[in-house]
């Protein structure tokens, strides 16, 4: 297993510096991770840095509350997909996911499902599990699912907590075999990681990508 290729190396801090996202571009490009994953204002900076390297270029939408309006995600990962993001990862409105209405998650999802797919993009769906009861869990897996999502992820790293395996191990169960799950939030070590793919995850969101990599 190349366990570089389930990482999305992450930096989402609001002080980062452009210093900051070029040497997490350079560490990206020499660990061969997945992708760089960063704020939008970040998105160009980021793929030029990584261009030729083989590591993608993921942005985050909507992020970190989910609580804008569709049309707001929509043209924020629209504009992250226009700016050369390979991928968009997007919060959910989660105030919906805990009144059980799957309707407005699905409309919300899929129009920005829509915008990244038509940009060649790929779409990741943050849930946010730490400010969910397992039944809302459920219902936004399936939202995201039923909205063409490529991936549930676990969470922003800005809530009250992040992946568990358990939560993990509930979304792969929901999604089926066909729709990734990535884990996001906490993972710092080799062990976190392999971890949360032996319950169902196929990618890895950490700002900890070189110690999870180092072998002891």
């Amino acid at each position: 297993m190349d366990l570089a290729q389930y990482i999305d190396h992450t930096l989402l801090k609001p002080q980062a510096s452009r210093q900051d996202v070029l040497a997490l571009c350079a560490e990206a490009a020499q660990a061969g991770v997945k992708s760089v994953c960063v704020n939008p204002v970040w998105v160009p900076t980021v793929h030029e840095a990584l261009a030729g390297s083989g590591v993608l270029t993921c942005a985050v939408a909507g992020f970190p509350l989910g609580a804008t309006t569709t049309a707001v995600k929509v043209a924020e990962a629209a504009g992250a997909v226009a700016d050369g993001a390979d991928e968009v990862d997007m919060v959910i409105d989660i105030a919906a996911a805990l009144a059980g209405d799957r309707e407005a998650l699905v409309a919300d999802i899929g129009a920005v499902a829509r915008a990244v797919h038509e940009g060649g993009a790929i779409l990741k769906v943050i849930i946010e599990t730490c400010l969910l009861d397992e039944a809302a869990k459920e219902l936004a897996c399936r939202a995201a699912v039923e909205a063409g999502a490529d991936f549930v992820k676990t969470s922003t790293g800005f809530s009250t907590g992040g992946a568990t395996v358990e939560d993990v191990a509930l979304m792969r169960r929901v999604v089926g075999p066909d729709v990734g799950v990535k884990a996001s939030g906490g993972v710092r070590t080799r062990e976190d990681a392999l971890a949360m793919i032996e319950a169902g995850a196929t990618r890895i969101g950490a700002s900890s990508a070189l110690a999870i990599l180092k072998t002891n």
